[in-house]
Parts: C-alpha cells; structure tokens; sequence
C-alpha cells in the first residue's frame, strides 16, 4: 500500500503550530485521506536554515508538499537547494527570495541590543503593528496569539532565528530552476515582506501562481484564515500529482 503526500507546513521566526492554526483545523480534515497536514518544529531545535532544511527532510521522509511562511517560506527555499526532487509541490507566503538588505540588518541588530538589556518585552509588542493589517490592530485575541508564541519562543531563540536569518543566501538565482507546481501569496498590505517580493518569487518560478489576500498584513495564516484556506484548497485540488507517492522517492 503507498502513503500519501503530506502537507509540511514550516512555521516562521519565533513561531510555533499555533502560526498554523487555522489551516490545521480547515484544511486537516479536509485533506486527511490524500494529504496528512503536519506542522513541523524543525525551526525551534536547530541554529542554522541548512539544519532546519535538512532535519526537516530526514524526519518526513519521501515525496512532500511544503507550505512556508515568512521565515518558513525561507527555510522551505533551503529544503528545496537541498533535495528538488522530494517536493512534489510547494506554497510560499509572505516571504522573501532575496538576501538580508544591510537595512533590516541593522533592525535586526538593534533588536538584539534591546533584549540583551532586558527589553525583550518591548521588541515584541513593537512587532505588532507590523505584523497585521490596520483594520486588525485592535483585534487583541489575535494580537495575543501573536505575543503567546513569541514568549513562548523566548529571547534566545527569537535571536538565534535572527541570526539564522540574516545569514541566509539569494534564493533568487535557483528560482527559475523549479519545476514543481508553486503556489505564492502573500497579503496586499505586507509590511514585512511586501507584495512586490512575492511578485518576483512568482516572476521567477515558471508556471507558479500568484494570490495576494485583500486587506491583510504579514501573518496572514492568522489574520485571514479562510481566505488562505479557499486558495490552498483550490491549488491542491488543480494539482496532477499522477502516480505520485510518498514512497515514490526516498533519496
């Protein structure tokens, strides 16, 4: 008897599953008897994206569909750097291909000043506005999602997937080299990862497709849940898989 293909959701920095709700109740039931939907935790067990990437394809062994957002989008573009052949098919939301800019390097590093002064409270709160559309700011259910995981995740670990994150390479000269069917998408008010980052990644992948989420910030798995919902669903049921399994390749 062959397995199915599961659906690997990769959360992004200083995350955990609880990024990934929404879809895991939506979407799990749904895809149960041709897609097991997993979250996995690769990014809060190593320092490195290369270690994220190649535990993650170690521990979920065979043909995959990866779905990565922000940060996980990133480790998701690793994974497939790594090994092309074992994703079948991939979804990259509110990401970026592109290397840190000397910019957000510097935002970065300011930040680690403010935690090691004992200010790891404050750099959280701060990231809230920019992590949801404004029509969501006041929406303190959400926000506490948001600022559960973080605290959760810590300083340390907040800093270590930084410093991961600033080493990261240019995704984009190994784009046009994906053949697998490619979902991106991203929120039409993204303040981290703008739509035009995510207009690029599509640019760039032949065939893929291109939704942006009316009305929405970064954390759009969160923020609109549905909406992510109906387009994951709609992709993964134009995809011809054929005969495809996940004992179809092992290496």
């Amino acid at each position: 008897m062959t397995s199915k293909i599961p659906l690997i959701l990769i959360p992004g920095l200083a995350a955990d599953e609880t990024l990934w709700q929404g879809q895991v109740d939506g979407l799990g039931p749904l895809l149960a008897d041709r897609h097991p939907v997993r979250v996995t935790d690769v990014i809060s067990r190593f320092a490195t994206h290369v270690e994220m990437a190649a535990a993650l394809l170690d521990e979920h062994p065979g043909q995959l569909i990866l779905a990565g957002s922000s940060m996980g989008g990133i480790v998701a573009m690793e994974v497939m750097r790594q090994a092309p052949n074992r994703i079948a098919a991939w979804a990259l939301l509110g990401t970026t291909a592109r290397a840190d800019t000397v910019e957000m390097k510097a935002i970065r590093e300011a930040a680690f000043a403010l935690i090691d002064d004992g200010q790891f409270e404050k750099v959280i709160v701060d990231n809230v506005p920019v992590s949801f559309h404004e029509s969501r700011l006041h929406d303190q259910p959400l926000i506490d999602v948001l600022l559960g995981f973080l605290r959760r995740s810590g300083p340390a670990q907040l800093v270590s997937q930084n410093i991961a994150t600033m080493a990261r390479p240019d995704s984009r000269p190994t784009l046009a080299t994906v053949n697998c069917p490619t979902l991106v998408m991203c929120g039409d008010s993204d303040r981290v990862t703008p739509p035009e980052l995510s207009r690029e990644i599509a640019s760039l992948i032949p065939h893929a497709r291109l939704e942006l989420v009316k009305d929405c910030g970064h954390l759009l798995t969160m923020e609109r849940p549905a909406e992510v919902n109906a387009v994951l669903l709609d992709w993964l049921d134009s995809l011809d898989l054929g005969a495809l399994t996940a004992e179809s390749i092992r290496s």
